[in-house]
């Protein structure tokens, strides 16, 4: 579990207003399996594209009923390859606890917000 206590812990069994970052390797488990629709982003610190991508992200977990979970693929190079994660920005939609769909690259804030909402209903 996260070490943190905040409001970006990992503790919260309903979806944030603010991305989640994953800070230990059962973190992405423990998310999913507390949030009806989640969103792992896996991201790296000098990857152009998930830098751009990064505030839709934020506001994706503010407007849409999504808990986001940012899961930093250099930290967590394990983690990031038990979800055939090969490149970065690559997003993992969770919906009661299955993975639903797999983004790859850089996508517009309005395709993002319906696969949520096709799978928050």
């Amino acid at each position: 579990m996260a070490s943190r206590n905040d409001a970006n812990s990992v503790s919260s069994s309903s979806s944030t207003d603010t991305p989640v970052h994953v800070e230990e390797h059962t973190d992405l488990d423990d998310i999913v399996a507390s949030n009806q629709v989640v969103l792992a982003d896996f991201h790296a610190e000098w990857c152009g594209p998930c830098k751009m991508l990064e505030p839709i992200v934020e506001e994706l977990a503010a407007e849409t009923p999504v808990t986001v979970a940012k899961v930093d693929v250099d930290e967590f190079p394990t983690l990031a390859g038990s979800y055939q994660v090969q490149g970065v920005p690559t997003m993992v939609l969770f919906a009661d606890g299955e993975m639903v769909e797999r983004i790859v690259g850089l996508r517009d804030k309005s395709t993002l917000e319906t696969l949520i909402n096709q799978h928050a209903n």
